[in-house]
């Protein structure tokens, strides 16, 4: 017993309780947020709604899986990225078997029905990503800046990116190339190599936009420059912007939103989760929740600032860029500057599989915290032991 709780104390004691303290408290405010966004769905006797157990039951677990992987050394995880990796590809792969789409993208299939739980892999790739590309970043050292590594990161990072263009969801499509793009950044790719990338990209954009987008698709890119010719398509940004209008610098009041409250904002549970901030907490609850966010982010990196690892360095970076992106992204999408791409607001919008995935890249990160800090130095005496050299002690 007394191992146990000795192992408990320094568990604790090696544990980032900041890192992992913000991130709860993250997600109990966006639970609360989910729960007055789909209170009003509730039918008579039930007490919590379905998307906010959902929730609780993945915030829930991951907390517990972080915390479990943040005692395995991280470098054995890093070691064992491939199989990591291979994994995730497989179960990517299974949507093009078993996937399904929402209602609006016949054509797109993002979500693995399991009962009556959805699963999105994009969310575990983008944790298996980052630890494939880590490793493979770590393992070119001073080779990184040839031609062939270059080539051969660039077919890496295309996997990945493809399967999940091809499975429609292409907000994860474009967080990964955030991702990507900051990951080379960090290593030290020369800049002559971004320079022709961003060359191919503007030559590949206009191909993609006639090829590849559907009408759905183009219209939401549209509909921001001309709202009047796509009402029915900015609808649900126009909504979400005038309910965080609304609610002025203190806001309405929890449960009070009147948009919130009537659901007038379609997905204010998900992907508008932020009009439900604006709406009933005002600027401050914003900026609030913004804080939260900046701070869970700036500590991912100054982690990854202490470490000598590279590989280490590469993943927290990962893991931070990939929080980051999403949370411009969202909220530019509810702001009306960015068009609506199906991305979530880490820790706060509803959705079981990106809340556990998170959970999971925040382990990775506790882990390495763990296993990089200096270990203090255990005095110890041994006695009654005899040698040669007893006499001159």
């Amino acid at each position: 017993m007394k191992r146990f709780v000795d192992f408990i104390k320094q568990s604790f004691k090696e544990l980032d309780k900041l890192l992992l303290g913000l991130c709860i408290i993250t997600s109990a405010f966006g639970i609360l947020m989910v729960y007055s966004a789909t209170r009003h769905t509730l039918t008579d006797g039930a007490l919590i709604p379905r998307d906010v157990l959902t929730m609780l039951i993945a915030v829930g677990a991951g907390i517990v899986i972080s915390l479990i992987i943040s005692h395995i050394d991280y470098e054995f995880i890093l070691k064992c990225s491939p199989i990591i990796g291979v994994a995730c590809l497989i179960l990517m792969g299974s949507l093009f078997i078993w996937g399904v789409g929402p209602d609006e993208r016949s054509d797109a299939r993002t979500w693995i029905p399991i009962g009556s739980f959805f699963f999105q892999p994009s969310e575990l790739l983008k944790i298996g990503f980052v630890l494939t590309f880590s490793t493979h970043l770590g393992y070119l050292r001073e080779d990184l800046n040839s031609f062939k590594n270059i080539v051969l990161l660039g077919i890496h990072a295309i996997i990945p990116v493809g399967l999940v263009a091809i499975s429609g969801d292409d907000g994860s499509a474009f967080v990964f190339m955030v991702m990507i793009l900051a990951m080379l950044f960090v290593a030290g790719v020369y800049w002559r190599y971004f320079a022709i990338g961003f060359g191919a990209l503007v030559i590949v954009i206009p191909i993609v936009w006639v090829k590849y987008f559907t009408s759905f698709q183009q219209q939401r890119f549209l509909a921001l420059v001309f709202p009047e010719k796509y009402p029915d398509i900015i609808y649900q940004q126009q909504q979400c912007i005038e309910a965080i209008g609304s609610g002025g610098w203190f806001g309405r009041g929890l449960f009070k939103g009147a948009y919130t409250q009537s659901g007038i904002v379609p997905e204010s549970q998900n992907d508008m989760v932020f009009s439900v901030v604006g709406e009933e907490l005002g600027l401050i609850g914003c900026i609030l929740a913004l804080l939260l966010l900046t701070c869970i982010v700036i500590r991912i990196v100054k982690i990854g600032k202490k470490t000598n690892d590279k590989q280490a360095l590469y993943v927290c970076y990962g893991i931070a860029v990939m929080i980051a992106s999403q949370v411009i992204i969202n909220i530019g999408m509810c702001l009306k500057l960015l068009p609506v791409i199906g991305i979530t607001l880490p820790f706060f919008s509803a959705g079981g599989s990106s809340n556990l995935c998170i959970y999971i890249g925040i382990g990775l990160i506790l882990s390495i915290y763990r296993y990089t800090q200096e270990k203090e130095i255990v005095n110890f005496k041994m006695r009654n032991i005899r040698t040669p050299f007893s006499e001159f002690t």
